[in-house]
């Protein structure tokens, strides 16, 4: 009887361990993080009118084309009348080329309208969110660069705010 009750207790003594080991193995679990703060941030550009600078001014039928791709780039509807608009610009890099057309349509599956080329220099710098979003691109020493043209729509690019943190402000002001 002795040895049936030792027995009897190493067994539930190795259950309560047991117990007592996954409970402190789940304890130092977490929930799983909602990730609320962590995209990385779009460069936001308005279009003003040139001749007063004050008045924002849309542009029509706008397509915004990334250079080097076929598909428009789909953070806003495609061939929209907009006066701003956010695009990504691209974390691994120093440097974004885009294709901005006016007048944008589509003829026998050619592109028609005017296009301009924009290009954005900036360094890139990795910040750390939470364990839940990780790391975020921010952009820092913004500047750009207008490819002239014989028909360019675009007259002027401003940097209005050389850091890319967030979508609370407009970093770009181009004139048309």
């Amino acid at each position: 009887m002795l040895r049936t009750g030792y027995s009897l207790f190493i067994r539930i003594s190795s259950f309560a361990l047991a117990c007592i080991l996954g409970a402190g193995a789940l304890s130092g679990c977490e929930k799983d993080d909602i990730c609320v703060d962590g995209d990385t941030p779009l460069l936001i550009i308005k279009f003003l009118d040139d001749e007063n600078p004050d008045n924002a001014k849309n542009v029509n039928q706008l397509r915004v084309l990334g250079l080097g791709k076929d598909e428009a780039v789909d953070t806003f509807l495609d061939r929209s009348t907009l006066d701003s608009i956010a695009i990504p610009l691209q974390p691994g890099e120093t440097q974004t080329t885009f294709i901005l057309i006016q007048d944008s349509e589509d003829e026998e599956e050619m592109e028609i309208g005017n296009p301009d080329t924009v290009r954005f220099d900036y360094a890139t710098r990795e910040v750390f969110i939470s364990r839940a979003c990780g790391f975020v691109a921010q952009y820092e020493n913004l500047e750009s660069e207008l490819q002239q043209g014989s028909e360019n729509w675009i007259r002027n690019i401003e940097v209005e705010n050389t850091s890319v943190q967030n979508l609370d402000s407009t970093h770009v002001s181009i004139f048309h």
